[in-house]
């Protein structure tokens, strides 16, 4: 699994799929969600209905797959990242989070991913902490699972930029 690295944004990459930041509700929110449901159009919220109607909420820590609708990606991967209150189950949720979006990539034949910062922003993860746990999961997901060929992580600002920089 090959690793790459760009400051900007999400909805302008050109992968199979991209993850989504979510919230539980699925219906589109602020930061890099917002961003993907603007960019995305209609089709994205209409799937995520579909998928609420089937399910429910998705939980934090889960992932649920949709089309990409507008986007250059065939998919977005929505996953539900923690709200950070410096508990040790939320370190372990976030894991989750970037987990089972890979077992989505998988199930749904994806060769590139590309994951914004989960819950760095408005659910106030430590960016530090959350960069170390986005690399070693996907790492170790890779040493037992050769499907995906790469993941692209894209930061949107500088400082997650650095903070991933340096851990690569």
């Amino acid at each position: 699994m090959k690793f790459e690295l760009i400051q900007g944004d999400i909805t302008k990459v050109q992968a199979d799929a991209i993850v989504n930041a979510a919230n539980t509700s699925l219906m589109g929110g602020g930061g890099v969600d917002g961003a993907i449901h603007r960019a995305g159009g209609p089709a994205i919220l209409e799937d995520c209905r579909k998928i609420v109607a089937r399910q429910g909420k998705c939980a934090t820590g889960e992932a649920v797959v949709t089309t990409a609708g507008n986007l250059p990606a065939r998919y977005v991967i929505h996953t539900v990242g923690p709200v950070w209150n410096g508990k040790p189950k939320e370190e372990e949720l976030l894991a989750n989070a970037y987990r089972n979006s890979l077992e989505q990539a998988v199930a749904h034949d994806v060769k590139t991913i590309a994951f914004p910062n989960i819950s760095t922003g408005i659910y106030h993860f430590p960016k530090n902490k959350a960069a170390q746990i986005a690399i070693t999961t996907v790492r170790d997901f890779s040493e037992k699972n050769s499907t995906i060929e790469k993941v692209i992580f894209v930061c949107f600002d500088r400082e997650n930029y650095d903070l991933y920089k340096s851990l690569l």
